[in-house]
């Protein structure tokens, strides 16, 4: 079992986008295996993030699965960071812009747990408070921000797809989130009406931690995910994962005491948040103040 030593995000990715790769190949496990010489498992092995892969291995699949060079460079990349105990995801670097590791974690979850203390969370987000908070590059056309701000507001399809389940989605939210104004007042009334209604969803649960709440864990911890994933077909399921994002970069980490540490400050927000009806309360009573009617 050393080989699985180290965290989990990265192997999960890489072998996410291998599968994906073989499948665009139109190349079955048995056909792969026997092209580069390996056996059936090893592939099975790579694809399912059950250990550290080499990158020699990776260049192999790219080239076998005619993988684009820059995508060949970045898995190559990912391979080598397979060993890494927690692990930094650069924006960019080493992996391409477009390797979103998040969104596939998010959608292979199925829970995720969210502490947000400065915005409203991505996948609860408005069109108007979504355009307001994620102003685009000066540069960009408006069919280029049009087709970002479609991207980001697409994720949001998670919370109400049939197959599979949607994940439940527990969110706890800083009450200066309710009171900073994003985009002008009829934008921000909106978004707290629309965080009303996303509350009233069977699997989506929205609580707010007041101000008198004062210096708790979440003011110390900073914005957080928790993403909890279902049993699999293998012997040992997905570990979770702590998702800390910044302007630059992301943070995932996986080792159990990393894990704990998140889990007791989730424990003391839980003890600490109004319940939902009093929380959908502030928000719907806030909205009516920002903008009435």
């Amino acid at each position: 079992m050393a080989e699985l030593a180290g965290s989990s995000v990265p192997r999960r990715a890489l072998g996410r986008t291998v599968r994906e790769l073989r499948t665009e190949a139109r190349m079955t496990l048995d056909g792969a295996a026997a092209a580069l010489e390996c056996s059936r498992q090893k592939v099975w092995r790579i694809e399912s993030g059950l250990g550290v892969v080499r990158g020699v291995d990776v260049r192999a699949m790219c080239e076998l699965y005619d993988a684009r060079p820059e995508l060949t460079a970045g898995l190559v990349a990912l391979a080598g960071e397979t060993r890494g105990k927690g692990w930094w995801h650069a924006y960019g670097e080493p992996v391409p812009e477009w390797f979103d590791l998040y969104g596939g974690l998010e959608s292979a979850a199925c829970r995720l747990r969210e502490h947000a203390g400065a915005l409203v969370p991505a996948l609860l987000q408005t069109r108007g408070y979504a355009a307001a908070t994620h102003p685009p590059h000066p540069d960009a056309t408006g069919e280029e921000r049009e087709r970002l701000l479609e991207a980001r507001l697409r994720r949001q399809d998670l919370l109400r797809r049939r197959l599979p389940r949607p994940p439940r989605f527990e969110v706890m939210l800083c009450e200066a989130v309710l009171l900073r104004q994003v985009g002008d007042m009829a934008t921000m009334a909106g978004q707290l009406r629309h965080l009303a209604d996303a509350g009233r969803l069977r699997h989506v649960s929205i609580r707010v931690l007041p101000l008198a709440a004062g210096g708790h864990a979440g003011a110390v911890a900073g914005p957080f995910v928790l993403l909890d994933f279902p049993p699999g077909l293998r012997v040992d399921p997905d570990p979770p994962v702590v998702y800390r994002e910044s302007l630059t970069g992301a943070l995932y980490l996986d080792r159990p005491a990393e894990w704990a540490a998140y889990e007791r400050a989730w424990a003391s927000l839980d003890a600490l948040a109004l319940s939902e009806e009093e929380s959908r309360r502030l928000i719907l009573k806030t909205a009516e103040e920002l903008h009435p009617g």
